[in-house]
């Protein structure tokens, strides 16, 4: 007897219970926050990403969460002074999310050019059925030579993925649409 496929389901509305307990107001034995990633011992600059989800409809998406995974300072993954990986809900009020990590350093893309700073992004949200991803980067670097803004090309599309800094402090605004005609770039990975 030969087994089917488990129909897919989206995040649905319990995602912040198996992901996030104490978002969902359950106990939980879990010490910190996910989305500081900036900890004593991390070097450099110490920055604030924030932003809002909208759905095609442009109405906000207050139940969902995203993960991040980035370099380090000195461009490299998974240091001992900082493990790169952040998850956050966003407020079932405002709808913000946010992360408190360090600016990251350039990292070799595949083929050894150098990428320019980003952070990789992971959504889950109610009614998508597979996570999306995307990146993020920095309206305060050069950007133009990065293999995959490249790959993406139209000026209109690259701008869906940078993020602009504040100039009063070390934050940067990254909103993400999800469809529509200010839709994000996601990528097929």
């Amino acid at each position: 007897m030969a087994l089917k496929e488990t129909p897919s389901q989206t995040a649905g509305p319990f995602v912040h219970i198996g992901t996030m307990p104490a978002v969902a107001g359950l106990k939980t034995t879990h010490t910190g926050p996910d989305n500081i990633l900036a900890r004593d011992g991390a070097l450099g600059e110490r920055i604030r990403i924030e932003g809002l989800i909208y759905d095609g409809a442009g109405a906000l998406v207050k139940d969902a969460l995203v993960e991040i995974w980035q370099a380090n300072a000195n461009g490299q993954y998974g240091s001992n002074d900082f493990s790169g990986f952040g998850r956050a809900a966003t407020d079932f009020e405002t709808g913000l999310f946010f992360f408190e990590t360090v600016k990251p350093g350039r990292a070799p893309y595949r083929d050894g050019r150098m990428q320019a700073p980003h952070v990789a992004l992971t959504i889950f949200a109610r009614g998508i059925n597979i996570h999306l991803q995307t990146r993020l980067y920095f309206s305060d670097e050069a950007n133009a030579a990065d293999p995959v803004l490249q790959l993406v090309g139209a000026p209109e599309l690259v701008a869906t993925l940078i993020a602009k800094r504040n100039v009063d402090r070390p934050l940067y605004r990254f909103d993400i649409h999800l469809q529509g005609d200010r839709e994000t770039v996601f990528f097929d990975l």
